[in-house]
């Protein structure tokens, strides 16, 4: 029997729990990567595009694509990839929503042109842009912060396991807490400057390994009162300047240190891979959630950061 779109996305969606719980033993896609000068890891094609898979199906979703990089190539036995890789491949992420968005991008810049031009400031696309540029604010600041008061956050215990372990559960409850208590009755053409600075704030958090920018905004977006899928929407037009802003500069950095051809095709590699789930993900994503609730990644979040307490309590994995 053929399967429906819906189960089509929640079997791709439920990916990346089979490699982050199942695949304990797996150790087969060749020796641990070595980690290069310039902070990536030297992967193969392969582990390239299996990353690009998991980037691709956790960035958009509300489970955290940065917890899943960490997790999935170490219980793999590739180690972990590294903040540059996991940032580059982003931009593969970036496509995808621009790809998928571009005609809604596309009037919310000519509106906004057209609103500038004619100093309509209430026009609704001057608005959502002004919104969205008020909502990338904090996670820069925050962001600048952290790069300026703590250089070697990428190495500090934060982004250990065992913390990624507990900011997933403790997200998966707050979601849960906004599934039960927003109200669901806004919707995308009733958005403000307001909503756009709240999620704003809600996204920063997503500077804690674990916590998730998609969910974090959804979460933040159901609390505001917004339609499940109203506050994805939002969530993935919100995250373009984060996104980008992360990626071109890892890339700049890593560019700089130099990279030989044998590192930049798995890169290639990897963000192709991140481009092509990363679609499917936001169209499965936003059709999924016009008729059903958030609750499997809330009992999939539990389940995830559950499961890694207990394999380092088990001593299958270290917390590193």
């Amino acid at each position: 029997m053929a399967l429906s779109k819906r189960q089509w996305f929640l079997l791709l969606s439920a990916g990346s729990v089979t490699f982050s719980i199942a695949a304990f033993p797996l150790k087969v896609f060749s020796a641990q990567p070595n980690l290069g000068e310039n902070g990536v890891q030297q992967m193969n094609i392969l582990q390239a595009i299996i990353l690009g898979f998991v980037q691709g199906m956790t960035e958009f979703l509300p489970i955290s694509s940065t917890a899943h990089l960490k997790v999935v190539p170490v219980v793999l036995g590739w180690g972990d990839p590294g903040v540059a890789f996991t940032a580059i491949i982003q931009l593969g992420s970036i496509a995808a929503v621009l790809w998928y968005f571009w005609g809604d991008l596309t009037r919310i810049i000519k509106g906004t042109t057209r609103a500038i031009a004619l100093k309509d400031y209430d026009d609704y696309e001057f608005r959502l842009s002004l919104g969205i540029i008020l909502g990338t604010l904090p996670i820069v600041f925050f962001g600048l912060l952290i790069k300026k008061f703590i250089p070697d956050f990428d190495n500090s215990p934060i982004r250990s396991l065992g913390a990624i372990a507990i900011a997933s559960i403790v997200m998966s409850l707050l979601l849960g807490l906004a599934e039960q208590l927003g109200k669901r009755q806004r919707d995308f053409e009733n958005l403000t400057m307001k909503d756009g600075v709240l999620m704003g704030l809600a996204q920063a958090l997503a500077l804690i390994p674990g916590v998730s920018r998609s969910g974090s905004t959804l979460t933040g977006g159901l609390f505001m009162g917004l339609q499940r899928e109203t506050a994805a929407r939002f969530s993935f037009l919100l995250g373009i300047p984060a996104i980008t802003l992360a990626g071109l500069v890892q890339l700049r950095d890593v560019l700089g240190a130099g990279l030989s051809s044998a590192g930049i095709i798995p890169l290639v590699a990897g963000v192709i891979s991140a481009t092509v789930f990363s679609y499917i993900a936001i169209a499965g994503l936003l059709r999924f959630l016009k008729t059903q609730s958030t609750w499997v990644f809330i009992w999939y979040r539990l389940a995830f950061g559950v499961a890694i307490l207990g394999a380092i309590g088990a001593g299958l994995l270290k917390n590193s």
